[in-house]
């Protein structure tokens, strides 16, 4: 049993940070939008509002993610991450579909141009967005966290949706009624923006729950530290997997093969110990002791 590690707690707090700032953020860009008459900013609300949902899975499944090993549980309850991420991204999807349809609707529909003074909340929006989302990919990578990495693609496509309906609203002020429908063709745009970061963000994490092989570097890593332990002849197979923001290793070793089965017990747990200490991610270790035959020939 080994408590939550430091990691996780900050990829914890970082997301609920996330959460206040959107709960905020979707209430003043909705009520703006729809006193300004704008259903860009009111997508973008809705974008908010959608985040405030996603950045909870994303803490639910951090949380969970942290529950230490159990008898039913032998490697942890790490995956809880990234099937928090799939489900976030398939939330993106669902977010871009309802704005992209809300905004044909309102460009069939005549109506007023958005009010100015929309173009100052969504430049304000467009700033902290961006600011928090630099703030939390930063978190994500230095956790190698995919929900959390997701969950600041959130903030940058929200920036992005805000972004786009500035650049909407802006046209459809300075050119008048005739083209008050720019306002609603960026937020169109803006969703098939979503759409892309949706499926941008859903492929590394299903890749993850499929167990897909982590970066080259760390079994790079792994075999040259195992390499370096005294009796290590030389190294066979080595599988790295990938479980929440943890790492565990599988890893074939090469004694001579005349050495005592003690003694080559005691090789394979210096190994272990000699990878687990060079990196926390790395959380366990499995060593297979295989027999060398020296070629007397």
């Amino acid at each position: 049993m080994h408590k939550p590690h430091k990691r996780i707690e900050r990829g914890l707090k970082s997301t609920l940070f996330g959460i206040f700032v959107n709960a905020a953020l979707a209430l003043v860009k909705g009520v703006t939008g729809y006193l300004g008459n704008s259903y860009a900013l009111i997508a973008d609300a809705i974008e908010s509002a959608s985040d405030v949902f996603s950045s909870t899975i994303v803490w639910g499944g951090l949380k969970v993610a942290s529950i230490p090993r159990d008898h039913n549980h032998p490697y942890g309850h790490g995956k809880a991450e990234p099937l928090a991420a799939i489900v976030v991204s398939i939330a993106l999807f669902a977010a871009a579909f309802s704005i992209a349809i809300h905004s044909v609707v309102e460009i069939i529909t005549p109506h007023h141009s958005p009010a100015p003074y929309t173009l100052i909340v969504l430049g304000v929006v467009i700033v902290v967005k961006e600011i928090l989302f630099r703030y939390i990919i930063k978190i994500g990578e230095e956790v190698h966290s995919t929900a959390v990495k997701t969950d600041a693609w959130h903030h940058r496509s929200d920036a992005i949706t805000s972004a786009a309906a500035f650049i909407g609203i802006s046209i459809a002020l300075i050119g008048g009624e005739k083209y008050a429908s720019a306002d609603d063709y960026a937020a169109l745009f803006a969703s098939v923006i979503i759409l892309y970061n949706a499926f941008k963000l859903f492929k590394p994490a299903l890749d993850e729950i499929m167990d897909i092989a982590p970066s080259p570097e760390i079994e790079k890593s792994v075999r040259a530290i195992a390499g370096a332990v005294e009796g290590v002849i030389e190294l066979d197979k080595c599988f790295v997997r990938k479980m929440g923001l943890e790492y565990y290793v599988d890893l074939h070793v090469v004694v001579n093969g005349d050495v005592s089965v003690r003694e080559g017990h005691e090789i394979g747990h210096k190994v272990k110990d000699s990878i687990c200490s060079s990196n926390s991610k790395i959380v366990d270790v499995l060593v297979h002791i295989e027999p060398h035959t020296f070629d007397n020939g």
